[in-house]
C-alpha cells in the first residue's frame, strides 16, 4: 500500500510510524485513519518487537478533520467513529509494545491515540486536551482510552473543561510515562522501548493480550484468568529456557515461542 499521510519503516528489532499530515495538523481525517491501521497491521504481521508512533510537524495531532465531517450525515460519521475505533483497538491488540513519542500538542482524537498506546513518552513542550468539552461537540470516543488511563475525576475535568494540560501533568496524571525535556524526547522513548521489549517476543506479546483482558475484569475473575494463563505459559520453550537460564547462571536463548 502507498502511504500519503503515513511514513511506515520497520527494521529487524522496532518499527516506526510517523503521521506526516503537517499541514493540517495530523488530523485524523478517514484515509488518515485507514493509512495508520494499514501501517499498524503490517507491524503486527512482521517480527519486530516494539514500534513507536511519532508525527512530524508543528502539532503531534489535532483530532478529527472537521473538513472531513462538516455536513455530513449520520451514516457517514458512525464509519468514520468506527473506524476511528478500529484504530484505538488495534494499537492495543497488535503484539508489538507500542509506544507514542508526543513531541508537541495532542487534542481530542489525538490524544485518544496517546492514551490507545502502550506506553507514552512526550516533550515538556507537548499538551494534551478534549476540547469538545468547551464546544459544541462533546468529546465522547476519545473520553473512553483518556478515561481508561486518568480516573474518573481527572477525565471529569479534562472532559468538561476542555482545558490544555502539560505534559507534567499529565505524566502525574497517568495519560503519559514520562515528561522530558525536548533534545531528550528521542533518547528517552527509544529507552523506554528497550527497556519495554527485553526478553521473549512470545512471551510480551500473550503478556499485552492477557493484562488488558485481566485489567477489565473482576478481581476474582482476573485471577481466574492470570492464573490458567500464567500456568499454560509456563509450558513454552522460552519460559523454560528462562527458568533454565536463571538457574543455570546464564544468558537466555530466546526461541520467541
Amino acid at each position: 500500500m502507498e502511504f500519503n499521510y503515513v511514513e511506515l519503516e520497520i527494521g529487524e528489532d522496532r518499527a516506526y510510524v510517523t503521521m506526516n499530515r503537517p499541514e493540517k495538523r495530523n488530523a485524523l481525517s478517514l484515509v488518515h485513519m485507514r493509512e495508520l491501521i494499514e501501517a499498524f497491521s503490517l507491524v503486527a504481521g512482521s517480527e519486530v518487537a516494539g514500534v513507536v508512533l511519532r508525527a512530524k510537524g508543528p502539532v503531534f495531532s489535532a483530532g478529527h478533520d472537521f473538513r472531513d465531517m462538516a455536513g455530513q450525515d449520520l451514516f457517514y460519521m458512525r464509519k468514520l467513529l468506527a473506524t476511528c475505533t478500529e484504530l484505538m483497538t488495534l494499537i492495543g491488540e497488535i503484539p508489538q509494545v507500542v509506544v507514542a513519542q508526543v513531541h508537541a500538542l495532542a487534542t481530542a482524537a489525538g490524544a485518544q491515540l496517546v492514551a490507545s498506546c502502550d506506553l507514552a513518552v512526550a516533550s515538556k513542550a507537548a499538551g494534551f486536551a478534549a476540547p469538545g468539552g468547551k464546544g459544541g461537540w462533546f468529546c465522547h470516543t476519545p473520553m473512553v482510552a483518556i478515561s481508561h488511563s486518568i480516573g474518573r475525576k481527572r477525565a471529569a475535568e479534562m472532559a468538561f473543561t476542555g482545558d490544555v494540560i502539560d505534559a507534567i501533568t499529565a505524566a502525574q496524571w497517568g495519560l503519559i510515562n514520562y515528561a522530558v525535556e525536548p533534545d531528550e524526547l528521542e533518547s528517552a522513548t527509544e529507552d523506554l522501548l528497550s527497556r519495554a521489549t527485553r526478553g521473549s517476543r512470545y512471551s510480551k506479546s500473550f503478556g499485552k493480550e492477557i493484562l488488558y483482558r485481566q485489567m477489565d475484569l473482576p478481581i476474582d475473575k482476573a485471577y481466574d484468568l492470570a492464573v490458567e494463563a500464567m500456568a499454560s505459559a509456563s509450558q513454552t520453550q522460552d519460559a523454560q529456557e528462562g527458568m533454565s537460564a536463571f538457574l543455570e547462571k546464564r544468558s537466555p536463548k530466546w526461541q520467541h515461542r
